[in-house]
C-alpha cells in the first residue's frame, strides 16, 4: 500500500495554484512567484491532471474557482502561510545561549581563560557570561547555572560543590624573592587590598593579625575588583592575598609566588547552581564542562600541596 505522502502534489503545483486562487489572475500569480505566465499555467495545469478535476473555470479575461478548487484552495492557503511561517523562523531563529553567572573574579580568572577549549569543541554553543558581584536570582534573572561562593549553610541543597577556599599571600617572583625572605619581610611590603566589605578575607589588616604580624606596610593599594588585584600582582605592584583556585595558571606558568607555608583555609566554598532540573542539551553540555574542569582544578591544588612551597621552588 502506497504511503499517504505519495499521493500529494508537488510544493510548487500547490504554490502555483494559491497563488493564481488569491490573485485569480494567472498573470499576476506569476508576477507575485518570479515565474513565466507559461510556467504557472503550467503547474496548474499539471495539478488538475494529479486530481482528476478541474480547478479553474477560465474565461477569456478571468478565471474563477470551481467547487472543487474551493475545497482545495480553503485548505491549501492558510496552511501555506503557516509553513511560510514557520520556515521564516527556522532561517532567522538565533540559537539561545547559555548564560553562566560569576563574579567579576571568578568569571576573569577561572572561566575566560579556560573557555577557549570548550567553544573549540562546541563551536555550535553559544555562551553568556553575566558577570556581577551581586547576588543573582536564578527565578527572575534569566540565568542556567550560576557559581556563587558562599558558606555550607547558605546554598540550597541541590547545589554542587566545586572547590574550597585557601587563601595564601602572592607576588611577581622579582618582589616575592624579598617579601617572602623573612616572616617579617611581608608586613613591610606594599600591599594589595580588595576595597569590597563583603570579602574581609582578602583584607590584609585581619590577616596580618590572624597571623601575629605587624601591621606596618610600605603603602597599601586598593582595587574594587579582585582580577584588578592580581593583575598588580603580576605586573609587581606589591603582594596580594591569592584565592588559591583562582591563582593557579599564574602559579604554573610563573607569573605569581605564593607563600604555601601561611595557606588559609576560609569558611566559604564554590558551588555551581542550575535554573532547572531537566535543563537543556547545551546546559548540560556546560555544566558537564565546568566539572571537567573543577576535576583538573582539584588535581592541580592537590599536587600543589604535594609539591609545597611554591617560594622554596623558584629560589
Amino acid at each position: 500500500m502506497a504511503h499517504p505522502l505519495l499521493n500529494l502534489p508537488p510544493l510548487d503545483a500547490l504554490r502555483g495554484f494559491v497563488a493564481a486562487a488569491r490573485r485569480l489572475s494567472i498573470t499576476a500569480a506569476a508576477q507575485d512567484l518570479c515565474l513565466t505566465q507559461s510556467a504557472v499555467s503550467r503547474q496548474i495545469q499539471a495539478l488538475e491532471e494529479r486530481l482528476g478535476t478541474a480547478l479553474f473555470v477560465r474565461g477569456n479575461r478571468a478565471i474563477a474557482l470551481t467547487d472543487a478548487g474551493r475545497q482545495l484552495f480553503e485548505l491549501a492557503s492558510p496552511w501555506m502561510d503557516q509553513l511560510a511561517d514557520l520556515v521564516d523562523t527556522l532561517k532567522h531563529a538565533v540559537p539561545r545561549p547559555v548564560t553562566i553567572s560569576a563574579s567579576i573574579g571568578v568569571a576573569a580568572l577561572w572561566i575566560l581563560p579556560r573557555l577557549g577549549a570548550f567553544q573549540a569543541a562546541h563551536a555550535d554553543v553559544d555562551i553568556r557570561m553575566a558577570t556581577s558581584n551581586r547576588l543573582m536570582d536564578l527565578r527572575t534573572d534569566g540565568v542556567d547555572l550560576v557559581i556563587r561562593y558562599a558558606p555550607p549553610s547558605s546554598v540550597p541543597a541541590d547545589a554542587l560543590r566545586l572547590f574550597d577556599e585557601d587563601v595564601v599571600p602572592v607576588a611577581s617572583p622579582a618582589l616575592a624573592a624579598t617579601a617572602f625572605a623573612s616572616p617579617e619581610a611581608l608586613a613591610r611590603q606594599v600591599l594589595l587590598d580588595l576595597d569590597d566589605a563583603g570579602h574581609a578575607f582578602l583584607h590584609w589588616a585581619p590577616w596580618l593579625q590572624r597571623h601575629g604580624l605587624p601591621n606596618r606596610p610600605q603603602a597599601t593599594l586598593r582595587f574594587n575588583q579582585y582580577d584588578q588585584v592580581i593583575q598588580a600582582a603580576i605586573e609587581g605592584n606589591g603582594v596580594a592575598l591569592g584565592r588559591l583556585a583562582l591563582v593557579l595558571p599564574m602559579l604554573k606558568d610563573g607569573r605569581l609566588v605564593a607563600q604555601m607555608e601561611r595557606r588559609t583555609h576560609a569558611d566559604h566554598a564554590y558551588w555551581l547552581l542550575q535554573a532547572t532540573p531537566e535543563p537543556r542539551h547545551e546546559v548540560t553540555l556546560v555544566r558537564e564542562w565546568l566539572q571537567q574542569q573543577v576535576a583538573i582544578t582539584l588535581q592541580e591544588l592537590a599536587q600543589l600541596a604535594q609539591d609545597g612551597s611554591s617560594t622554596a621552588r623558584a629560589a
